[in-house]
């Protein structure tokens, strides 16, 4: 009986079963889980920056992407894939996916109002890593980034002995201290009134702090947004150079003005390195506004009547949860009338520039922004700030759009002649304690 059994199993004709179109070798089972957890609510597509900015193109919408990802891994992995095989996925189709995919700055609105509760930022994130391991992605001039951070340590073919170029003659960095500057690749080279303004302002303090200067290596934001972490592993080299680099100077607290910076700190370099630094990690605005409580700071300046509301960033609000802290510096400063936009705090527009948007999708970018301005505009707001360069920069060219104006000069202050400054707070908070904004090649 046996022996008949064995030839019937025998002459059971073997299903041929081909390689899965998709794979999912660096998407956590959390996340594939969220894909499936999505009911289709359709609640994330009512905040989607970028799908307003698209002018309501539903491929760019949320719950489509989690839709079409969940065809994808159906087709591959489910039952009947089980059975007879994966269903071979268009090339094109998969292409469509990975371009609609990158058309998100990653801000993560949708995974704030998910009723699900659904990780939307982890999602896809390790989607791109995936379609980029596949070699689909990443998009544009986002390709670049690898070669850049990887090899040079930033990601605008700087040297790093031009690092502190920045600093002027009156600032002063010790060589140790409980505090440092982490100043970021943006303020330190291409938006250097951030790095200025930040330095004399702790200098007005009596707040000693030091520098890695051209030992300090990009942060890497960039290459995890974009789905490119493994590329080189620059993230995780970059994470474990810089920490330990801080940490070699014995320092208890690093300062970030930069809030992808801070992201990366806060939540990605510990996530590579598998260990917290051993130190604080704080923004700006959050140390300035303990001054502020301490009586520390003497405002010489007035905002002289001037509206002023502000833009939470992403990555310090909505990504790390810093929304009162710049507040309440805002708040402390006089003369001046604070106004909140009608998208605020966790449920704030994005600026445009996150995700990679910035690099590889311009006019998306700006797209965004421009609506950012617009609801600026609504409160009729003299002067919108924020607290992060890559805000600074692509709202100011979102103003510079709506209203028809010409590009400025980013390294420097905002021009004061415009309808509507757009300035970063840290630079507010200088002019206002009295102190010059100028950079070195002003001085």
């Amino acid at each position: 009986m046996a022996d008949e059994k064995k030839a019937v199993e025998k002459n059971i004709p073997e299903i041929p079963k081909g390689e899965p179109s998709i794979k999912t070798d660096v998407i956590d089972p959390i996340s594939l889980m969220q894909y499936d957890a999505c009911t289709r609510c359709g609640e994330c597509d009512n905040w989607c920056p970028t799908l307003d900015a698209m002018k309501r193109d539903m491929n760019i919408s949320p719950r489509d992407k989690i839709g079409r990802w969940r065809n994808f891994m159906g087709k591959n992995y489910g039952l009947m894939a089980r059975l007879f095989g994966p269903r071979k996925i268009p090339e094109e189709d998969i292409q469509n996916f990975n371009d609609h995919l990158f058309h998100c700055t990653t801000c993560g609105a949708c995974g704030t109002v998910c009723p699900a509760g659904l990780n939307t930022i982890e999602m896809w994130e390790a989607t791109r890593q995936q379609l980029v391991l596949r070699g689909n992605g990443p998009y544009g001039k986002q390709s670049l980034f690898p070669k850049l951070i990887g090899e040079m340590h930033n990601p605008y073919m700087k040297e790093q002995k031009d690092r502190l170029l920045w600093v002027p003659d009156d600032v002063k960095i010790a060589d140790n201290a409980e505090i440092a500057y982490f100043t970021g690749c943006t303020a330190g080279f291409n938006m250097q009134v951030l790095a200025v303004s930040t330095a004399r302002v702790l200098n007005k303090l009596d707040v000693p702090f030091t520098m890695l200067g051209e030992d300090e290596w990009c942060c890497s934001s960039a290459l995890i947004r974009t789905g490119q972490p493994h590329i080189g592993d620059t993230p995780r080299e970059a994470a474990i150079h810089n920490v330990e680099a801080l940490e070699a100077k014995g320092v208890k607290k690093v300062l970030f003005a930069c809030a992808g910076c801070f992201r990366a700190a806060t939540i990605d370099w510990p996530r590579l390195m598998g260990r917290k630094p051993n130190f604080e990690v704080v923004h700006i605005t959050d140390f300035l506004a303990e001054q502020v409580e301490q009586g520390k700071i003497t405002w010489e300046k007035s905002l002289e009547g001037k509206t002023i509301t502000y833009h939470d960033p992403c990555h310090l609000g909505r990504h790390v949860g810093v929304f009162e802290g710049p507040r309440k510096l805002i708040a402390s400063m006089p003369g001046g009338n604070f106004v909140e936009m009608e998208r605020n705090r966790e449920l704030q527009r994005c600026c445009g520039a996150g995700g990679g948007v910035k690099a590889g999708i311009p006019e998306l970018a700006l797209g965004v922004a421009s609506a950012r301005i617009k609801d600026a505009l609504d409160v009729k707001a003299d002067i919108l700030s924020s607290a992060c360069p890559f805000c600074r920069r692509n709202l100011g060219d979102g103003r510079n759009s709506v209203m028809s104006l010409e590009t400025g000069d980013f390294n420097k202050r905002d021009n004061e002649g415009n309808d509507m400054q757009v300035e970063d707070l840290i630079v507010l908070t200088a002019e206002l304690m009295g102190l010059s904004t100028k950079i070195k090649s002003e001085t």
